[in-house]
């Protein structure tokens, strides 16, 4: 149905739609108004059906023009998604780098390493895709990406290669609503608090299959407690700020607290032998990278571990 000249009829009935009528709408798309009416007139003879209702007093889409309507659209939405996805290969000299990472992952840690390498590579346009961790896995090994950033790679799939980028320790947020809650405190002493007293608080916690919710999985399995868990979110930054709100004690990673005296809460410095998270960059192991691809990698470890290699807790 003349897929190749779908955005100029789709650009077509948009004007007829606002103009209402050939005559404006001709004028508007600076094209006769002849050529406009036989261009819509050679498409419903393809149909079979008119797709402009010509009694109306302001032109309206038929009932079968609707339905063509949206055709053109996911025409056109599938042109966009091919364009995407063929820039990699069409645009030799400055290739697209396709990134994919969870979405509260890129909040916290794209803004620490993308701009060191946007100022050092101007010209090397950067897409990236915000997913779930599988799904960013697959398509790295798909080659629909180039990197799969994401944390704790101890289930990353062996055809993937990772690379550390560092790590950190986890704090436990622990809201004036919790027995454990020490008052004119903000920051409290590492190890005085045991770790299954912790567990058995009311628990704000990121969905299962996280990376922190993995681990903290296996903790209340060794420790044989089941959980009250009051809340959970996909997003670790709602996670946090729910437990400061008392909604109940909540994990974070350290990148993501500050102290406060003025807040009603502790942070509590869980040892990273119990509880850490680990950044990685991972790629193909059939891809091979280019000088621009390994740049990145590089310029990624090198700023997030600038940021993240663990340091001594405090306390």
């Amino acid at each position: 149905m003349g897929q190749m000249n779908a955005p100029y009829t789709l650009q077509y009935i948009d004007a007829l739609l606002q103009h209402g009528s050939f005559t404006k709408a001709a004028k508007d798309l600076y094209i006769s108004q002849p050529y406009l009416t036989q261009t819509i007139k050679k498409v419903e003879k393809e149909l079979g059906t008119e797709i402009i209702n010509r009694k109306s007093p302001h032109l309206q889409l038929t009932d079968a023009g609707k339905i063509y309507y949206q055709y053109l659209e996911t025409i056109e939405e599938e042109g966009d998604f091919l364009k995407r996805k063929l820039a990699h290969y069409t645009d030799t000299l400055n290739p697209v780098i396709r990134i994919g990472i969870l979405p509260s992952l890129a909040t916290y840690l794209l803004p620490l390493a993308l701009p060191t390498f946007m100022r050092d590579y101007p010209d090397t346009p950067l897409s990236i895709n915000e997913d779930l961790p599988k799904t960013n896995e697959l398509r790295v090994i798909n080659q629909e990406l180039d990197f799969y950033i994401g944390q704790n790679p101890e289930s990353v799939s062996p055809s993937l290669i990772t690379r550390d980028c560092g790590y950190q320790s986890y704090y436990a947020i622990i809201p004036s609503s919790s027995e454990l809650y020490q008052p004119n405190r903000c920051m409290l002493t590492k190890g005085s608090i045991p770790i299954d007293q912790l567990l058995q608080q009311k628990l704000v916690l990121t969905t299962s299959g996280s990376a922190i919710r993995r681990q903290i999985d296996r903790l209340l399995q060794r420790y044989k407690l089941t959980p009250t868990i009051v809340l959970e979110s996909s997003n670790i930054y709602t996670v946090a700020e729910l437990a400061k709100k008392n909604a109940g004690v909540a994990f974070v990673p350290e990148g993501l607290v500050s102290e406060s005296p003025t807040l009603a809460y502790n942070l509590y410095p869980v040892s990273h032998e119990l509880i850490s998270i680990e950044y990685f960059i991972a790629y193909s192991t059939t891809k091979t990278l280019t000088p621009t691809l390994q740049a990145f990698a590089d310029t990624f470890i090198q700023e997030i571990q600038a940021h993240t290699l663990h340091h001594d807790l405090r306390g």
